[in-house]
């Protein structure tokens, strides 16, 4: 029988060997889906009819221009795969098919891989959850309760339940980095500008969005690798360009130079969220790795919390209808001077005028060069990805949403802090599992580097999932 849980590497050893067939793959994946998919609703479209005919023709072993030739994967639903539907999950895109692949889907497929299906997000990519009113509700396959996180949660639901070889994600405020916490896979927040997002865009939209990355989940860091070597290239428009990703020079992690950030005031994280990045630190201190847990670069916390949503919700405000967005900037005329309070700030970032978008940029380059000075010092930084496993679905308002962080309340929207810590000065970030906690969720923890540092922090990944953290099965999942 075929471990449909098998990273995408041992799949690629085994179509090399001949022991089971593309087609073959495929088919144990098919049943999986059919099995499980019912409960956890992690897929919104497939093709098998051509996703078997693709199988069918794959002729020869996987090689060096053909790394992923015979692997059946799924990708997020904003990626354009010609002939589906994008619709990021909004009513009104519900009849937007594609008519040719995202650059990275194209990449995919000329690799080798046979791209089957797509994977849940939430509405306009906007949540840590995926429901939505075309598809509906992806749940997590290690409690169906439970949120499976987004915006690429559907991708994450999907490597967790066995459905897919890899899968491919995108990232503004967590949303790879979040699924590959909630479901216990890997995931991989590039540094931005690695691998190009056109296709990955809702019409008339074609510019690379501000913060927001494409990159890859998968069962093995090793797979992030594989995927990695896939996707990161320039696009046509940057053709001159050329990407030198250096990895880890020292394999055995004794020369590693960690800081380690794992709590903040700013959004505090559970005891037992503390407690894994703590965990992962020791393991790095056991194989003869430096850390330093109170290495911290020049800034506070809060300001790069403020300087991130602020250019995060003026770029997300530019998909707004105009009605909606009219109606928010007139409630900021209407907000007192000195108002900061969550309520009263979203107006103003949503709305801000383009001198004082400038003003907030430059304050990025300074975070920006602060985070330089700091990798001067230190290899990797280690950090939470959310304060706590994942949550009970909440369709409610999200400003009247909360979370629960040791019996404490904490605001809903709060809990972007950790994903805005280094996605606004575009640095990578790979997370890993690092097992299930008391309530049987998996709890993830980031690894930071430098920018196109992304190499090394996938590396180090691998260096820890030799050391055991690695993917598990969810519970009922075993084929």
């Amino acid at each position: 029988m075929i471990d449909v849980h098998a990273s995408a590497i041992t799949h690629l050893n085994h179509l090399i060997r001949g022991d089971y067939s593309a087609a073959e793959l495929l088919t144990a994946h098919f049943a999986q889906i059919d099995r499980h998919d019912p409960s956890v609703r992690a897929l919104v479209w497939q093709d098998r009819e051509s996703a078997v005919k693709a199988a069918a023709t794959v002729k020869g072993r996987p090689d060096g221009q053909r790394p992923l030739l015979g692997l059946s994967m799924t990708v997020k639903e904003s990626f354009n795969v010609s002939g589906a539907p994008t619709t990021w999950g909004i009513p009104a895109f519900r009849n937007n098919i594609a008519s040719a692949d995202a650059v990275t889907v194209q990449r995919l497929r000329a690799a080798g891989a046979i791209v089957f299906g797509k994977s849940n997000v939430p509405e306009n990519l906007a949540d840590w959850q995926s429901y939505n009113s075309i598809y509906g509700q992806t749940n997590n396959p290690w409690n169906l309760n439970r949120s499976p996180g987004g915006s690429s949660g559907g991708s994450g639901a999907s490597l967790a339940a066995g459905y897919s070889a890899l899968e491919l994600g995108s990232d503004i405020g967590g949303s790879i980095r979040n699924p590959a916490h909630f479901n216990g896979v890997f995931g991989h927040k590039p540094t931005w500008g690695l691998i190009p997002s056109r296709g990955q865009n809702l019409p008339p939209a074609i510019a690379e969005p501000d913060i927001a990355v494409v990159g890859p989940l998968a069962r093995s860091a090793f797979d992030l690798e594989l995927m990695l070597d896939v996707l990161a290239a320039p696009d046509l428009l940057d053709k001159g360009l050329r990407y030198e990703l250096k990895g880890l020079p020292y394999r055995n992690l004794g020369q590693l130079r960690v800081g380690v950030w794992a709590n903040d005031p700013v959004c505090p994280v559970s005891r037992e969220t503390e407690s894994r990045v703590l965990k992962v630190a020791d393991a790095l201190a056991q194989a003869g790795a430096y850390v330093n847990h109170d290495a911290r670069p020049e800034f506070t916390s809060q300001h790069n919390h403020d300087v991130y949503t602020t250019l995060l919700f003026s770029f997300l405000a530019v998909s707004f209808p105009d009605e909606e967005y009219n109606a928010m900037k007139a409630a900021a005329a209407q907000i007192p001077e000195g108002a900061n309070d969550p309520a009263s700030r979203m107006p103003k970032i949503a709305t801000l005028n383009h001198r004082d978008w400038l003003r907030y940029n430059n304050m990025r380059d300074y975070l920006r060069w602060a985070w330089h000075r700091f990798f001067e010092q230190y290899d990797i930084l280690l950090a939470p990805q959310n304060p706590t496993p994942a949550f009970p679905h909440d369709h409610g308002p999200p400003e009247q949403r909360t979370v629960t962080v040791d019996g404490n309340p904490q605001d809903y929207m709060q809990q972007i802090f950790w994903a805005g810590l280094i996605g606004i000065s575009r640095l990578p970030s790979t997370v890993i599992p690092t097992g299930a906690g008391e309530e049987g969720l998996p709890i993830g923890v980031q690894i930071v580097g430098n920018a196109f540092d992304d190499r090394l922090t996938i590396q180090v990944a691998q260096e820890l999932e030799r050391q055991g953290f690695r993917f598990a099965v969810p519970p009922g999942f075993a084929n």
